[in-house]
């Protein structure tokens, strides 16, 4: 046994240094004025690398998990019972908003940022963005910045776009999520010849999650200037997720505690429904509330973490964290997040290895940590044309770069849509709209196939549109579709 493990030992040793090295050449081919960032990023990874090596097997072990003590995860109905304080503007002057803004919309065929995606009225989600931070800054005349954490994927191309923002009353920062190498996923080593991202290496390099926002706000110094103009707590949320608005009942919460003892890291989590179970959620684990993520959970355990009885609430990513906090563990090399091992085919067919990191995993390196149960509504995802339909519809009015379902709804629910692959790309799925359909009462939609809609289109309860292959469905301007099925060449059965 002790042979075969110090076999292992050597092992591991001769691939990191092995990894060093290849880092090292990397590392010469920068030019002086990227040297010092490049460096950085490539330690940052040897760190990571580092820990890949030395854990083994899923990071939680499954017996320590406890369902978290009442109190640490509070009803956001008692939070906002306390109502707000008259001087709620100096408590919002103690605020900045980040937003993760480094993926692509790759998922929903367009190139270039996913903020740039229209939602609605030809807003996309970065103007949505923009606007509720200028309506709150107009309302409590405050000075709450905007900040975004970009990739490599996103920076130029969102940079260009932040100048016709120039007039609004919104100060914008950026900064750069690191970039790291993929690794070969049988020699483990990186597959980077050199630092540029073009040509044959534009596949070699990926922004390594959002944990990474820890150590790159920090290298950036805007952790240090805000702190030094007295901003106090980070508001970090998905730039996709239209739910997450700057909310004041919970910033009130963390600037006056209610038992005078302040959380360093509030996590807004919500109740599971079916479309969720693969959410992370929280735990209690070795006396700290801790992020678990499905990745993380052995096999054998995976039907129980998904049951929606005994995990009843997933991580919304929606965060409220002390500035302070993470200087202090920053500087103290304290944040611990568990790896996320990504497994990618690349175009040409190699299989690589990126190694990713979880904003909310850090949960546990922060003292105080509250989780707060929130409505639905702060959570509200667009990751695929099916979430954009329902956010383009009359479900929801938009008010101030704000969504918020329309009080005609009779159900606070929203409609479970499924649009098949006809739909994915956003362009397909724009071309087979004439107008988005009146979705007030329904429950159901799925389509699937050759499927288009005309003009003022009803769909009501559940709606099932199967057109067959090689057929076409047109459904005509002006029907009402109620509890219907319809297939083949436009049969319209009774649901």
């Amino acid at each position: 046994q002790d042979g075969a493990s110090q076999f292992q030992e050597v092992i591991l040793q001769e691939l990191e240094l092995s990894v060093k090295k290849e880092l090292e050449k990397i590392l010469t081919t920068a030019a002086s004025h990227e040297f010092e960032h490049t460096k950085k990023d490539l330690d940052g990874f040897r760190k990571l690398f580092h820990r890949f090596l030395q854990e083994k097997g899923p990071s939680v072990d499954w017996g320590k998990i406890q369902r978290p003590p009442e109190d640490s995860i509070q009803p956001y109905e008692k939070i906002k019972a306390r109502g707000l304080p008259d001087n709620i503007s100096s408590v919002l002057n103690k605020l900045v908003v980040v937003k993760l803004n480094g993926g692509l919309g790759t998922s929903m065929g367009c190139k270039g940022p996913k903020s740039l995606i229209g939602v609605r009225n030809e807003n996309t989600f970065l103007d949505l963005t923009v606007q509720q931070i200028e309506h709150l800054n107009k309302t409590y005349n405050t000075d709450v910045p905007l900040v975004l954490m970009n990739s490599f994927n996103t920076d130029e191309d969102t940079k260009k776009i932040l100048q016709k923002y120039n007039h609004c009353r919104v100060k914008i920062y950026t900064f750069n999520q690191s970039r790291y190498p993929r690794i070969n996923k049988e020699s483990l080593l990186p597959i980077a010849k050199d630092v540029s991202y073009s040509g044959e290496n534009t596949e070699a390099w990926y922004p390594p999650g959002h944990g990474d926002i820890y150590a790159s706000f920090y290298n950036s110094g805007l952790l240090d200037t805000f702190i030094e103009e007295g901003k106090e707590y980070i508001f970090v949320s998905n730039i996709d997720n239209l739910g997450a608005t700057v909310d004041l009942y919970i910033l009130n919460h963390l600037m006056n505690p209610p038992n005078g003892k302040r959380c360093e890291f509030v996590m807004e989590v919500t109740n599971k429904t079916r479309a969720d179970v693969k959410g992370g959620t929280l735990t209690q684990y070795e006396g700290k509330l801790r992020l678990v993520e499905i990745a993380q959970v052995p096999k054998a355990h995976v039907d129980e973490f998904k049951s929606v009885s005994k995990f009843k609430i997933f991580n919304t990513n929606n965060l409220w964290i002390s500035l302070g906090a993470v200087k202090r563990l920053q500087e103290q090399n304290a944040i611990d997040m568990e790896i996320i091992v990504n497994p990618k085919t690349l175009d040409g067919g190699l299989n690589v290895i990126q190694l990713e990191t979880a904003v909310g995993a850090a949960i546990k390196s922060f003292e105080n940590s509250l989780g707060i149960n929130v409505p639905r509504s702060r959570f509200l995802p667009v990751k695929t044309t099916s979430d954009l339909l329902l956010v383009m519809s009359n479900l929801y009015s938009l008010n101030a770069g704000s969504l918020t379902m329309s009080e005609k709804r009779e159900f606070p629910t929203v409609p479970l849509v499924k649009l098949g692959s006809s739909f994915t790309k956003v362009q397909d799925y724009l071309r087979r709209f004439e107008s988005i359909p009146d979705m007030l009462e329904l429950d159901h939609l799925t389509v699937s196939g050759d499927v288009t809609f005309g003009k003022n289109v009803s769909l009501k309860g559940t709606v099932i549109i199967i057109a067959n292959h090689g057929d076409r469905i047109d459904i005509p301007p002006g029907a009402v579709l109620e509890n219907k099925i319809v297939s083949g060449n436009l049969r319209i059965l009774d649901h």
